[in-house]
């Protein structure tokens, strides 16, 4: 089979996209972007049949404004998807994703980054699982109420905080998935020691490959595919490659304090922010081949059925040289055929391995 028949017929789910951001900045889904890395335009181009939409909320926010960012980025969500109901439609489990494609919609899922926004209340974790949350990153760069990050040098809790193992338990309840991608390597192990469903990294890479603490170790890729979960390769160019990282992390802070100051006043720190983009696009950056590359070390550790992808696209400033955006998904298939992976082991790959799941 064809390359570009297999990624037809396959089921491809992205399990992280930051695009909400770009809605709070009022962006069309429904027109070809010229900014970001996602469209609905693009998407169906790339032959995305589900993208989940990250709710992302910083850890310096404080608790109320952090519940009332992800209630709106909820919503906005939901607008775009309204506005652009001839593409697409919410799914809330894998049942609706595959109705959406049979009726020739594509799906946006929602998950939530960070779990800042449920504060200390069970009651606002089980509000936006009725939302249509279906996963929830349990921190982000920095600790919080339910966990230590894998970002902080000194930690909080040395792993889950006896409200954070509450929290797993009701996540299993609910039916919501744990995501383990950027907590510490000592909460990633409670979570599994806690945890009576699979659990999912919805964009991790693997540390053998880039020595970074957001990337998991082989023996926690091990340990999470014994509990059934799966772990999902993120596209971000310093976590698929080290010596790509040395160079841009510098950059990268310099860049990062210019877009501080671009989103205050865009107008004035145009031109600064631009240069400081184009610094960053000026290293010659990994090639989209590497996100295979990831993909093959955890198929070598432990099989087909535990890995994927979820790209991070429109929240990370580069992309793999050739994987610019979502249209570009089907580059990804025809490179793993060409490394002689089998249509069914692609299939798993692509969607099927996350769809399970959510199952």
């Amino acid at each position: 089979m064809s390359y570009k028949k297999l990624h037809h017929d396959a089921f491809v789910l992205d399990s992280h996209c930051d695009t909400p951001l770009r809605l709070l900045d009022d962006a069309n889904l429904g027109e070809r972007g010229a900014e970001g890395h996602f469209d609905f335009i693009r998407m169906k181009e790339g032959g995305l049949d589900a993208a989940f939409f990250a709710i992302y909320t910083s850890n310096t926010l404080e608790p109320d404004t952090a519940t009332r960012r992800a209630m709106q980025m909820i919503a906005r969500t939901y607008d775009a998807v309204e506005a652009n109901s001839d593409k697409v439609a919410v799914a809330l489990c894998a049942e609706d994703a595959l109705d959406n494609r049979e009726q020739g919609l594509m799906s946006v899922f929602l998950g939530m980054e960070n779990g800042a926004p449920i504060q200390k209340d069970m009651s606002l974790l089980r509000l936006f699982y009725d939302m249509g949350v279906r996963y929830m990153t349990l921190t982000h760069a920095g600790n919080n109420e339910i966990c230590d990050s894998c970002a902080t040098k000194e930690k909080r809790w040395n792993g889950l905080s006896p409200f954070g193992i509450e929290v797993v338990k009701e996540m299993n309840r609910l039916g919501m998935l744990v995501d383990v991608s950027h907590i510490s390597d000592a909460a990633f192990y409670d979570v599994l020691k806690y945890s009576v469903a699979p659990v999912v990294a919805t964009h991790s890479c693997c540390r053998a490959l880039s020595d970074h603490p957001r990337n998991l170790t082989d023996e926690m890729i091990i340990a999470l595919a014994k509990n059934g979960g799966v772990i999902q390769i993120n596209f971000y160019p310093p976590f698929l490659n080290k010596s790509y990282a040395d160079i841009f992390w510098p950059l990268c802070e310099e860049f990062e304090a210019v877009e501080a100051k671009y989103k205050t006043d865009k107008a004035k720190y145009q031109e600064e922010y631009k240069a400081a983009l184009g610094k960053l696009n000026a290293i010659k950056k990994p090639s989209y081949k590497e996100i295979v590359d990831h993909i093959d070390h955890v198929v070598k550790l432990v099989g087909a059925s535990h890995v994927g992808i979820g790209s991070d696209f429109d929240g990370i400033e580069v992309t793999p040289e050739g994987m610019e955006g979502v249209n570009k998904l089907p580059l990804i298939t025809q490179e793993l055929k060409l490394r002689g992976y089998s249509d069914d082991d692609v299939k798993l790959i692509l969607g099927e391995n996350f769809l399970r799941l959510l199952d």
